[in-house]
Order: structure tokens, then sequence, then C-alpha cells
């Protein structure tokens, strides 16, 4: 009988050991036990240490909000790696103080329970971890019997002296800047035409771009067309300083090889313009060449003239 009785008391110790193992050790870490004043935030670190194979039961952990009357739970944060033959279960947690205090005095933050799992060959396993309370020193703000004083407004300190800050080195910095910036943008308003550098002579192709955009706006139909085909003739024969025809055209690219990647463009504008000037074909002249690709032409022009 008694034989009996010591093999059931080893059963179940051996069956409760691995209950007693399953948790290795809670450690609380706070940045400091004391000075907390009305309203500070209150960091804690919380490091739970568990057999491998067990994880935390994300549910079981306290919810933010109201802890005690004076004390509120902000945010939860877990972490959980491998450490050594252990589990770290690490929960990262923000109070803030809510306690006015009225002298220095010590405060207990109450400890909470999370449940930890564990899922084996044998089923779920889960124990309950107790996360213990800790202390919280709170200080007041200030004194609760200041020393008497015959003028009230002496309670008070001074207002801070800021120190008077220049603005004339900033608004000098931004002046020659913004000089800076105009003068830049002279070369930029040369190389595009701009403003009082448009009628400069050698960019006749910027010039009937902008006389086609104009055309493009005032007139339509055939009228338009036709116009656009002069303003392309006005700029090659500006270019050139002569009239050019079709058959002038290898001479006309000899003579400005910055234009010779528009060769075959070229061409078709010349055989458009005899169709509409000479055929009396402005609609066949149109599908030859569309007012779309003479102000593609134009600016692909306008581009090589100014690289030129």
């Amino acid at each position: 009988m008694r034989a009996l009785l010591l093999v059931l008391l080893l059963s179940a110790v051996s069956a409760a050991m691995p209950a007693l193992a399953q948790v290795r050790g809670v450690e609380l870490r706070v940045p400091r036990a004391f000075g907390y004043f009305l309203g500070d935030l209150v960091p804690v670190q919380a490091d739970i240490r568990v057999d491998p194979g067990f994880t935390l039961q994300r549910p079981s952990l306290p919810k933010p909000g109201p802890v005690t009357y004076w004390l509120d739970l902000r945010s939860v944060a877990i972490e959980e790696r491998r450490e050594g033959d252990a589990t770290l279960i690490r929960l990262r947690l923000t109070y803030q103080s809510f306690y006015a205090a009225l002298d220095s005095r010590t405060l207990e933050v109450p400890g909470f329970p999370v449940t930890i799992q564990s899922d084996g060959q044998e089923g779920l396993t889960t124990a309950t971890v107790q996360v213990p309370a800790w202390k919280l020193g709170v200080s007041p703000l200030r004194e609760v019997q200041p020393e008497r004083r015959d003028d009230p407004a002496e309670y008070l300190l001074p207002d801070g002296r800021a120190p008077r800050l220049d603005p004339n080195p900033a608004t000098a910095a931004a002046l020659t800047l913004l000089a800076l910036a105009a003068l830049a943008l002279v070369p930029l308003a040369r190389d595009r035409a701009w403003g009082i550098f448009a009628p400069r002579r050698g960019r006749p192709f910027a010039l009937g771009l902008k006389a086609l955009r104009r055309t493009r706006r005032k007139t339509a139909g055939d009228a338009r067309d036709r116009e656009a085909l002069l303003v392309l003739h006005r700029a090659v024969d500006a270019t050139a300083g002569r009239r050019v025809l079709a058959d002038d055209l290898p001479l006309f690219l000899d003579r400005h090889p910055a234009f010779r990647g528009q060769a075959d463009d070229l061409a078709r504008f010349f055989a458009a313009s005899r169709r509409a000037f000479f055929g009396r074909e402005t609609e066949a002249a149109a599908r030859t060449l569309p007012l779309p690709e003479i102000e593609t032409l134009l600016a692909r022009l306008a581009a090589a003239e100014r690289s030129a």
C-alpha cells in the first residue's frame, strides 16, 4: 500500500514539474522610481522568460484605458524572440499619471496576469504569468505652503528673456539670392526667346512656333491649314536668308546641318505645300502633313536651332 502511494506521489510531482518550469522569471524595468509629476508618461518594460515553444496569448494583455482613478494605461507593445534556451516575451507599457500630489509620496501600480500557451503533440498547454505590482514615486508641482509674501505677484516667476534676433542678415541673404535668380533668368530667357529676346535674329523657327500657335487660336478650316504651311515656309526662308523651294532642300540642309535630322519631315512639308498652293488640294495636303505634325516639326526645328 505504501509503495502504491509513493508511486502516485512521484507521478503527481513529475506531472507538476513541467507546469512549474514553464515560467522562468519576470523582470520589471522603469527609467526611475521617483520624481514623476502630474501628466507624466511612465514607460515600463516587463521581461517574461518562458520555456521554448510557449507564446503569449495576446487577448490576455491589459487593454489601454483607466487602471486606477489616478493612472491610465496608454499603450502596450509586444516583442517575442528566442534568447538562449528560453523564449523572451517583452512587454513595453506606457502609463500616464494623473495624481495631483500635495507632497512627495510612493504609490503602488497594480500588477496584472497574462496567459502563455504552447501547442504541442499532447495538445494545448496554458499557464498564467503574474506581472507583479511596483512602486511609483510622485512629486507635487508646487509647494503646499509657500513663504508668505505681501504682493501676490511675487509668487510668479519673471518671464524668461529671449535673445533678440537681427533680421538684417536673413533679409540681405534673401535679396542676394533673389538677385542671383533674376540674373539666371536672363540667359534662360535668351535661350528660350522670351520677352525682349523674342524678335532677335537667329531664331525664326522659335518665332514660327509662336506664330503657329496664335494661328491655331484665330483661324479654322482650310485657311488655318494654309496659314500653318506659310508660317513654316517663312521660318525656313528666314533661316536660309532666301526663298527655299522643294528642290533647294538638299542645299539648305548642307548649309544648315543642325536640321538634317528633320530631312524626311521637311520633304513631306514641301510635298504638302505643293499640293496645297499649286494643286489646290488643301485637304489632301492636311492629310499628308496634319496641323499637329506641323507644330511638332516646328518645335523640333526650334530645339535644333537653339542647340546650333
